[in-house]
């Protein structure tokens, strides 16, 4: 009889579609504010790669030469096993196995590559451990560079530690002199992974810990998916922004855990049409653009969106932050659906960025127009006011646009009132605090020229 059957079948469809329509909720597709990403377990499970349909034309470094002991240098067998996969005729995979760790050297990889190559790392890389063991010759400035490659990804269960401790430790470092000030010495750190020059570029499921300095870079890099990492370095770490984006375009960073010493993700001059969903950040700096123009320099950055996300335990929430004596413009960027946990800053624009207490007062600067501020909420750090918007004198930020923004003390009961200075925009609903400092309209004159802007 097919009779009974029946509802077996449909219990196992009804099934099928919770669990599809549960997938798609912790991908953050249900409506509100998405789930931040999950913390991946500290060991990892490893499969056998070597059966899995999705590795092919495999070379592991061991069979190279690798040693895998975190001792000897390994650098010249991951050369030559890049080389062989990079130039194979069918998409290949170099293979970094799990159970190993290995040391390398200051190395670029470059193409363009015959294939579409994989990276697959389930091992653990290194660098020298410190400025005493990095070789004299070498720049002390970047570490593993991927340049001029179409068609990557790197992924893998495996760990890039940068073995950052010594070098946040040198004197000229902010937090080894009196007060926050430096020492002289030398001062160059290494970016732990820069693409360089790259395009349809895929990062995921990695985890990236204690980067001398930036632990992922993008220069100048269009197309870029990055999915699923886990950052972390601790929170006193100087200058270890997790994603730092600079002249690229065409960039998702979506479903990243991040806890370290400065910027979760940092997005710099040149830089468009990017959008950063899902991230999990704090303890750190926040989620900044900028900064921008330093040293009198022009900086374009448009069509940014952060969204769905979760701050928590940082100086800073969502951060644009310009020098004086700057040109260019910030606008069409949009930040919704994040909720602050004790955040210093949550919503600051700070056009006065400086290092120091002696940067110079200047007329002219990067103009910032087009923000959206949608359903920010929760809770700031009473040590900052949870609304600043710092303007330049001559070029006034405008268009600036609140919504649903309802930020409250983390301790206590008095609600600081906003800082605007030079500020132009409008509030769309009821917002706590209330932005009464904000202006209406739109400024009678603004001093910068038309030829500085993008």
């Amino acid at each position: 009889m097919l009779f009974p059957r029946i509802p077996i079948l449909g219990l196992f469809f009804i099934f099928l579609y919770l669990s599809i329509q549960a997938e798609f909720y912790h991908l953050g597709k249900a409506p509100g504010i998405s789930l931040p990403p999950h913390v991946a377990p500290d060991t990892a499970p490893t499969p056998n790669y070597y059966s899995a349909v999705f590795l092919y034309n495999v070379r592991n470094v061991l069979e190279f030469g690798a040693v895998g002991d975190g001792i000897a240098d390994e650098t010249e067998a991951f050369k030559v096993a890049w080389d062989e996969a990079c130039q194979a005729e069918e998409s290949a995979t170099l293979f970094v196995p799990a159970g190993y760790s290995f040391m390398l050297q200051s190395t670029i990889f470059s193409g363009p590559c015959k294939n579409n190559l994989t990276l697959q790392i389930d091992g653990t890389l290194m660098p020298p451990d410190g400025p005493e063991l990095w070789p004299k010759n070498i720049s002390k400035r970047q570490w593993l560079v991927f340049y001029r490659i179409n068609g990557m990804t790197m992924r893998g269960n495996g760990v890039i530690d940068g073995r950052g401790e010594k070098w946040w430790n040198l004197p000229c470092k902010p937090h080894r002199g009196i007060n926050g000030t430096t020492l002289p010495g030398p001062c160059d750190s290494p970016i732990g992974v820069r693409f360089f020059m790259s395009s349809n570029l895929k990062v995921e499921r990695l985890k990236m810990k204690n980067s001398p300095q930036f632990h992922i870079r993008f220069d100048s890099c269009q197309h870029v998916k990055v999915d699923m990492l886990t950052i972390k370095s601790p929170a006193d770490s100087p200058n270890t922004d997790g994603i730092h984006i600079e002249n690229s375009n065409n960039v998702q960073i979506h479903n990243l855990l991040i806890s370290n010493g400065d910027d979760c993700i940092s997005i710099g001059a040149g830089s468009h049409d990017l959008e950063i969903k899902n991230i999990t950040c704090g303890p750190s700096h926040g989620i900044s653009i900028g900064s921008l123009g330093s040293k009198n320099s022009r900086a374009c950055v448009w069509n940014i969106t952060v969204r769905d996300s979760v701050i928590k335990n940082s100086d800073n929430g969502v951060r644009i932050k310009t020098w004086q004596g700057g040109s260019g413009s910030v606008t069409k960027i949009t930040f919704k659906n994040i909720y602050m946990d004790t955040v210093r800053n949550p919503i600051i624009i700070d056009q006065y960025y400086c290092l120091t207490k002696d940067c110079v007062n200047q007329t002219s600067a990067v103009s910032v127009n087009d923000i959206l501020y949608r359903n920010i909420k929760g809770t700031y750090d009473t040590r900052s006011l949870p609304i600043h918007f710092g303007c330049s004198d001559s070029v006034p930020c405008t268009n600036l646009t609140l919504s649903e923004v309802e930020l409250l003390p983390a301790k206590g009961r008095v609600v600081g009132n906003p800082f605007c200075w030079n500020a132009y925009g409008n509030t769309q609903t009821v917002t706590i605090p209330p932005v009464y400092c904000l202006m209406g309209g739109y400024p009678p004159l603004i001093m910068q020229s038309g030829k500085e802007q993008c």
